[in-house]
């Protein structure tokens, strides 16, 4: 080092001598900006090496403490780390940096393509499994049996009606007589109103994620929240009660919101789509009036057994796995209103879903993200469109949780969020639910 001389016993340091700092090391009082500790030698217990020459003298290698100066300190506030990591953070309420068409223009063209006979295919393999389930069940009529019938069966029915809502999206086929056809076969035999849902659910869609306007499974403000009695509010928030809520739905609809997809003149549909609604009501009520004739053919126990239960899982599978489509995420997603909406914003704030075994039966409707975007892409393209338009979304993606063999996993995601998903503030553009801290009495909210 600069500091050392070698002398004859020794490496010895070099007189402390202090010339006048340079200019940039000054400040205005002509003071140095660092101080110099001063120089402090000692003599080491043992040299790092040492030999004798020919001459008998002692060469060793002492060396002294090297000339030590303070350190600059940098004051980093901690409050500062905090700002710096708050910006960095992640915000899904922000706008993305990107827009529709760049997620579309990502999506490889043939996954637009509507094939028909494929669709049609898929509708042939889901009615044949359904029949052969209930001549098996019927013919062995064992109560062992019978419960395994059930989940199939009804996981067989939530199935159609995943068909079926392929049919009320136009993406079944590009014939809309055909898509209104089956549509109506396979909804009306799971005692759903086609035309009445189909468009409600394109309401749903165009208002996805808005506060007011959204259909399906949309936050109540705290105002509705707080006026609902406590049977409503009990039912709403109770599992597996509100599993249970479709029909009702279907007569009466959420909440806040008034009319019935059975009726013509509700305020759900416009004035030229009555004669769709009452062709569906019409189909319902044939179904219903089949269903009736069979408990005098068959019993209606074993009707209950063959077709009612099953019926009831369908309606579990179906609010299921809409539910989990638009709650629960482990951080709170946004919900918009007024000049914060877009559409795009809003589908981002749908979820996709792993069913394991389950995402081939009911036809891949837990790759949600892509279907809400664009509903027009058939069931079987969803998981490919899906995989292209990662890179373009980003963090806006939320990858899903890999699934087991059955979905066991969303069980306790779904209890979670009925425990703490009730309501969002009357005010703000930009919301997220809330809990309240008196429906189960003290509620431990997670980290969101």
């Amino acid at each position: 080092m600069a500091n050392l001389v070698l002398s004859e016993c020794g490496i010895r340091p070099l007189p402390r001598i202090y010339t006048t700092p340079r200019s940039n090391f000054v400040s205005n009082n002509n003071k140095p900006i660092f101080k110099f500790r001063p120089l402090t030698s000692y003599k080491t217990s043992s040299p790092l090496f040492c030999s004798r020459d020919g001459f008998g003298r002692n060469w060793s290698l002492n060396v002294s403490v090297p000339l030590a100066t303070t350190t600059p300190i940098v004051d980093e506030s901690p409050l500062e780390e905090e700002e710096e990591e708050e910006k960095q953070r992640f915000d899904p309420g922000a706008p993305p940096p990107f827009n529709l068409a760049d997620i579309r223009a990502a999506i490889p063209k043939h996954c637009w393509v509507k094939n028909p006979w494929k669709s049609m295919s898929y509708v042939l393999r889901d009615v044949a499994i359904v029949f052969a389930l209930a001549a098996g069940a019927a013919y062995l009529n064992n109560w062992i049996v019978w419960p395994l019938y059930w989940l199939a069966q009804g996981t067989m029915f939530w199935a159609l009606f995943v068909l079926g809502h392929d049919c009320g999206h136009g993406s079944f086929s590009n014939n809309p007589r055909l898509n209104n056809v089956v549509g109506h076969l396979l909804h009306s035999s799971i005692l759903v109103p086609y035309h009445g849902w189909r468009i409600s659910h394109r309401t749903h869609h165009q208002n996805h994620g808005h506060v007011e306007n959204d259909e399906s499974w949309h936050p109540m403000s705290e105002k509705i929240y707080q006026s609902l009695d406590k049977p409503t509010r009990f039912f709403r928030f109770t599992l597996p009660l509100v599993m249970l809520a479709y029909p009702f739905y279907l007569w009466a609809r959420s909440p806040g919101k008034k009319g019935s997809h059975y009726h013509p003149e509700s305020d759900l549909f416009l004035p030229k789509e009555k004669t769709d609604v009452l062709t569906s009501t019409a189909c319902w009520t044939a179904m219903a009036a089949l269903l009736i004739c069979l408990n005098f053919v068959v019993g209606p126990v074993q009707m209950l057994k063959l077709y009612g239960i099953p019926y009831w899982i369908n309606v579990m599978w179906l609010d299921f796995v809409t539910y989990l489509h638009h709650h629960g995420h482990e951080d709170k997603l946004p919900w918009y209103r007024g000049k914060e909406w877009s559409y795009l914003r809003g589908g981002l704030t749908t979820l996709d879903r792993d069913y394991g075994v389950i995402n081939n039966i009911h036809h891949d409707i837990g790759t949600h993200v892509i279907h809400h975007l664009f509903p027009q892409i058939p069931h079987y393209h969803l998981v490919e469109a899906t995989e292209a338009v990662k890179p373009v979304l980003g963090k806006y993606y939320r990858e899903p949780d890999k699934s087991g063999p059955l979905p066991l996993h969303l069980l306790g995601i779904l209890a979670k969020s009925i425990k703490e998903d009730h309501y969002v503030s009357d005010e703000g553009d930009v919301v997220y639910y809330k809990a309240d801290p008196n429906m189960y009495g003290e509620i431990k909210v997670g980290a969101d």
